[in-house]
Formats: structure tokens, C-alpha cells, sequence
């Protein structure tokens, strides 16, 4: 059982702070208040819209352990749902594809158009057509989760009154400067399905440049020097300048360049690389110790890239991350010891953007432990 003493050892104060508790990682009860709070409470990153091109395009998402679908109506503007029938609560939307102009519940065929509303109901009444005296349409349609399109990138909130979208990707906007998300263009995926960690690792992994050196000897070339850590606010990462002798801007087989790592709390990630390069994450947390992890890699709409330079990025970035898979592993691993309970050492210097993310977790989900 969690409760209000969690977080004792991580509150203490000291010239060097301590991580969350291991509990926070290999705790499905933990997820559960992460789900009901911090996923539940913010805009949460759930898809890409170029995957959504044409009217009726469907796809089913979880966020905050709930079934969602993504929909693409017919004036082409996506738009998020919980993905239920109303009638008996039956996943509507099992797979990605395109559903016409009527989403149909496989079971007893009630159909709703792609606004959400209610259009069929067959027989519910008695007859084809009948209906009961106290039912209607326009109360049973699907029911409606505040969604936003930022770009190519999906959002959504289950909130009732959500942060404005604006206010949560301020931070980020500024920290990119003037890089224009709108003029870079997917040109490719890598999909790593489950990765056996905390979502969480897989954040801070991202966010801290304290590893790079060490990790991806062999795949970047970006001293620890070079970089520093960023906090604006509710967007967390790293950042490393290189000047024009440092860069390797013709060496797709190697990362040698000036880099962002940005992140927007919870979940979102996004990496820009100089001059032409942008990669944004997807993590889904299947449970304490599993995450769902996606990349997709973006080049400068005027970049002139071949399909075997885009091949030589994407393999390129697969090995760059399995690196990092295998330390994430590793620290899920560790974090069974009873010797992780205490949280284990953050470095003041190179992992207080980590420790911000942490502090934003467990200010999130305290409320929850007092109830």
C-alpha cells in the first residue's frame, strides 16, 4: 500500500538530491495514480496526424490506462473520443484503418458518424427503426476528449477544464528558438514495440546529456562538455552547441552535431539536429515495467535527402536507442534491489533537468496519496 511517506527520502535537501523511489517504477499501483493524475490532468502526446491523411481515418489509443480513438472527420480535423459503444460499452475501434463514414459497433451495429453521433440504433426498440420513449440520438453519442493538433503530433486532455493548449507548448516554443516545426516533413519510422522499462527511465534517459559519452561512444560525437540542461518551466532536456570544426553534418553513420533534446511534461519528446534533422518520440506505458516506444524522424521540407541517406538515419537512430534500451533495462533491473529504494544520487549538475521531471511526478500525484 502507497502512502503520504513515499516521498520522505526524496524530499530531504542536500548538495546532492536523491532519485524517486524504486517503487515508483516497478509499481503497478503507482501507475494507477500516475494515470489518474498527471495523465489524466495534462495534455498527454497520442499520435501523429500524417498517419490520419483521409476522411474516416480511425486509430485506437490508450492514455491513461483508458481506450481512446482518434478520428479524422469530413472536414478533415482529428478529433479523440473514448473508444466505447454506448450501448454496452464495447470497444468500438480494435485497429488502425479507415471506417467510411460510420464508425459500426461489431456487435449489435450502432453506428455514429464521424462527428460522433449517435446515427443507428437497429432494433434497440423492438423494431428496425423503434425506439424506447425515454431514448434518443442525440443523448448517446460518443463522448467527446478535449483534443489539439500541434503540427504533425496529436494531444489529448481528459481534464474538464484543461491547461489552454497554447500555455502547455509555450515553454517548448521558446526553447526552439526559431526553428519552425510546420516546415519539417516524416520521413520515416522506427517502431520498437515494448521496451522492458518505466516510462519514466525512458524519459530521463532522454532529458539527461550525463550518459552520452559513455553510452553512445561509438554512435555520437558530442562531449559532455559541450552541453548543458534545460528547465523552462514544465519543458525539461539538454542542449549541446558545436561549433563549425565539431560538426559532422556529412556523416550519416555517426551524431555530431548541434542538438535540442526537449521534453514537455509528461510524455512528450522532441529532438532537433542541426541543420536539417528533427525526431519526436511516442511512449505508451503498457504497465509498471513495459513501455510502447515509436520515433519518428523528420527532415527539413527543403532538405535533399536520398531514400538510402533516410535508410542510413534510421538505422543510424535504432542503434543509437537500443544503447540506450539496454541501460534502460538495466536500471528497471535495479530497480527490484532493495538498495533502490532510497532513489539512488542525482548529480547537481548534469541531472537536475531528471530531478525537475521527478519533482513534477510527485507533486502530481500526492494529491492521490492523501485520499
Amino acid at each position: 500500500m502507497l502512502d503520504r511517506a513515499l516521498f520522505t527520502d526524496f524530499d530531504q535537501q542536500a548538495a546532492v538530491l536523491r532519485g524517486l523511489p524504486s517503487v515508483a517504477y516497478t509499481s503497478d499501483e503507482f501507475l494507477g495514480l500516475e494515470y489518474r493524475t498527471l495523465f489524466s490532468n495534462n495534455w498527454v502526446f497520442a499520435g501523429f496526424a500524417h498517419e490520419m491523411i483521409d476522411a474516416g481515418d480511425v486509430q485506437p489509443v490508450g492514455v491513461a490506462g483508458l481506450p481512446l480513438l482518434l478520428l479524422r472527420d469530413e472536414k478533415y480535423q482529428v478529433s479523440a473520443f473514448h473508444n466505447l459503444c454506448r450501448h454496452r460499452n464495447l470497444k468500438l475501434v480494435d485497429a488502425p484503418g479507415n471506417c467510411g463514414k460510420l464508425i459500426r459497433c461489431p456487435y449489435h451495429s450502432w453506428s455514429y458518424d464521424l462527428c460522433g453521433a449517435l446515427r443507428n440504433a437497429p432494433y434497440f426498440g423492438g423494431a428496425l427503426r423503434e425506439l424506447p420513449p425515454d431514448f434518443s440520438y442525440q443523448d448517446n453519442g460518443l463522448v467527446p476528449v478535449h483534443c489539439e493538433v500541434w503540427h504533425d503530433w496529436v494531444f489529448v486532455n481528459l481534464a474538464a477544464k484543461p491547461m489552454p493548449f497554447e500555455d502547455f507548448i509555450a515553454p517548448l516554443k521558446k526553447m526552439l528558438g526559431d526553428t519552425r516545426v510546420e516546415d519539417y516533413v516524416p520521413r520515416t519510422s522506427i517502431e520498437f514495440g515494448e521496451v522492458a522499462c518505466n516510462w519514466k527511465l525512458l524519459m530521463e534517459n532522454f532529458i539527461e546529456p550525463y550518459h552520452v559519452q559513455f553510452v553512445h561512444r561509438t554512435t555520437t560525437r558530442q562531449p559532455l562538455e559541450d552541453h548543458q540542461t534545460l528547465i523552462e518551466g514544465h519543458c525539461l532536456g539538454s542542449m549541446v552547441e558545436l561549433d563549425a570544426a565539431q560538426q559532422a553534418t556529412t556523416d550519416l553513420s555517426a551524431l555530431g552535431v548541434t542538438s535540442h533534446y526537449l521534453t514537455l511534461f509528461p510524455s512528450f519528446v522532441l529532438g532537433t539536429y542541426q541543420p536539417d534533422q528533427m525526431g519526436v518520440y511516442l511512449h505508451q506505458p503498457v504497465d509498471a515495467g513495459h513501455t510502447r516506444q515509436r520515433r519518428v524522424i523528420y527532415t527539413h521540407r527543403d532538405a535533399d535527402y536520398s531514400d538510402a541517406q533516410i535508410q542510413q538515419l534510421h538505422d543510424l537512430w535504432h542503434s543509437v536507442h537500443l544503447e540506450d534500451h539496454e541501460m534502460c533495462l538495466r536500471l528497471q533491473q535495479g530497480r527490484h534491489s532493495p538498495l533502490a529504494r532510497d532513489g539512488g544520487l542525482l548529480s547537481p549538475h548534469w541531472e537536475n533537468s531528471v530531478r525537475r521531471f521527478q519533482e513534477l511526478v510527485a507533486d502530481a500525484v500526492r494529491p492521490a496519496l492523501m485520499q
